[in-house]
């Protein structure tokens, strides 16, 4: 007998939420994490005394447009989300903005600040949320060859869908200017959608923009206590349905007999058997786990790009205060911060050159606001996010140039928050050197692959790879970034995952 129905290598929150689908529906799931501490990328740590810091996403939007909190009774299991409203602040340094859950409060205020923008912004509403549901739609499914066809079907009501796959194929860059006129609303809006990887002038790279309904529909929301609080409930889930999970436990071989996934062997020489294996680590930490013989070339051919973004998270004595403050509105959603979109266009520039970007658009959380937890009465736990960030430098390495890069996502900060760094008491920088060696993201991509069109959906992680199974090995199951959606805290990659391998492994199918 093999000592378990399922093994999953990792624990990123996709990882776990395979496995804690796979324990409900009454399979025997063993879970193994290198590092001491569940969630990967979705996790928080008290790293400085009395601030709770995240080691990646933060923000929770996109689980709100699946069923997995419900499916799997997450809040029975500790998860408790906190709202919130406003979602975003967008900001140059002179005109804040504000993105409410309530659409149209946001296009009221956008009008009365912008004149004309408030109507533009109900139009692009309008216009694109068939669209935007019809994307939801397809991340909490197995992706299919005619994914495209789909989108423009669902997402073609009462129009001409002639007239929309156009848009949809244009980098979103044109799109908003094909709504926004006003600069300082257009801006923010592109920054947001900037946040998947490519720039604004890249081909195909609409539906970046144009989901952004989902945002309304959805919400914003944060487990209190962290993000981590996620991964955390997924945890007592798994073992309330009697699956264990280990931590400090890395997988070195996937062991493959017969063409067939039969177990794992940890470092430590320790095997353990299954039915079936589910990978929820990068797809190249899969394929080096893999006997040789069964990794084929489309594996090794995967996209990962050259780094993407870098974080600053800081322990502040004081709460924050931008040069012109709504409390707490200002602080509540996540700063959509930049001055213009040559800023961002300025910094893809100085990426393509190996360069870390000097003057960097910012989004900058501070979840203390929502979530008393995470910082002393008084203080502030902010997360800056900033982009573009290049794994490969054109001159020196990561080693001497952090502190370089640090200090200009500061002054950066500071056109906005003045004074914010004489508050400083804790941090963690996390370049992309860090991200990789620390959170296994290769070359520092926090969405495990470049989100272009070519790796998405059907495309994702390679087109015989994208039912969530690795080609060739019978048993062998994979979820994670690396395969469709994508990246982000979504979670439908686990739950897509799990419906393949329960479906599989059990006589009566998903339910």
């Amino acid at each position: 007998m093999p000592d378990f129905d399922v093994i999953v290598m990792g624990a990123g929150h996709n990882a776990l939420v395979t496995a804690a689908y796979a324990a409900k529906a009454g399979l025997k799931v063993g879970v193994f994490e290198r590092r001491h501490i569940v969630g990967g990328a979705v996790s928080t740590e008290e790293l400085v005394p009395g601030y709770r810091f995240d080691y990646g996403g933060s923000a929770h939007i996109l689980i709100r447009m699946t069923p997995v909190v419900r499916e799997l009774e997450l809040t029975r299991h500790g998860l408790h989300y906190l709202e919130v409203d406003p979602m975003f602040h967008a900001y140059d340094g002179e005109t804040p903005w504000f993105i409410h859950r309530d659409a149209a409060r946001t296009a009221r205020e956008l009008e009365a600040l912008f004149p004309g923008q408030g109507e533009a912004y109900t139009r692009f509403l309008d216009d694109w949320t068939p669209f935007a549901r019809s994307v939801a739609d397809l991340f909490n499914s197995a992706p299919g060859p005619l994914d495209m066809g789909k989108m423009m079907v669902s997402s073609g009501k009462g129009r001409d869908w002639m007239e929309q796959l156009p848009r949809i194929l244009k980098p979103y860059g044109e799109v908003a200017k094909e709504y926004f006129t006003d600069e300082r609303v257009r801006a923010p809006l592109t920054w947001m959608a900037a946040q998947s990887g490519p720039p604004p002038t890249d081909p195909l790279s609409a539906p970046f923009l144009l989901w952004h309904p989902l945002y309304h529909e959805g919400g914003v929301a944060r487990p209190k206590g962290g993000s981590g609080g996620l991964t955390q409930a997924l945890k007592r889930a798994i073992e309330a349905d009697g699956g264990e999970v280990f931590v400090n436990a890395p997988v070195k071989d996937i062991l493959v007999k017969d063409g067939k996934a039969q177990g794992i062997r940890l470092e430590n020489g320790d095997t353990y058997t299954a039915r079936a294996v589910v990978s929820g680590t990068h797809i190249l930490t899969t394929a080096g786990a893999m006997p040789d013989e069964f990794v084929p070339e489309s594996a090794k051919n995967v996209r990962v790009g050259n780094g993407f973004g870098m974080v600053l998270r800081l322990a502040l004595s004081e709460q924050v205060k931008y040069r012109h403050h709504t409390e707490p509105d200002s602080r509540v959603g996540l700063g959509l911060l930049i001055k213009n979109e040559q800023q961002l266009m300025t910094g893809y520039g100085q990426y393509l050159a190996g360069e870390p970007t000097k003057d960097p658009p910012l989004i900058a959380m501070s979840f203390s606001a929502v979530d008393d937890s995470l910082a002393p009465p008084g203080g502030e736990a902010l997360w800056l996010w900033a982009q573009y960030y290049p794994y490969e430098l054109s001159s020196g390495s990561w080693e001497t140039r952090t502190a370089e890069a640090r200090e200009n996502i500061l002054n950066a900060f500071e056109h906005y928050a003045p004074g914010t760094r004489d508050t400083i008491v804790g941090e963690l920088v996390q370049t992309p050197q860090w991200l990789e060696t620390n959170l296994g993201l290769h070359r520092g991509n926090v969405m495990h692959l470049e989100m272009s069109f070519d790796q998405m959906f059907s495309f994702r992680p390679w087109m015989r790879a994208s039912q969530y199974k690795w080609p060739g090995v019978k048993g062998m199951y994979l979820t994670g970034a690396s395969t469709h959606p994508g990246g982000g805290i979504m979670g439908a990659s686990g739950r897509n995952a799990a419906q393949v391998l329960v479906k599989d492994l059990t006589r009566r199918g998903w339910k």
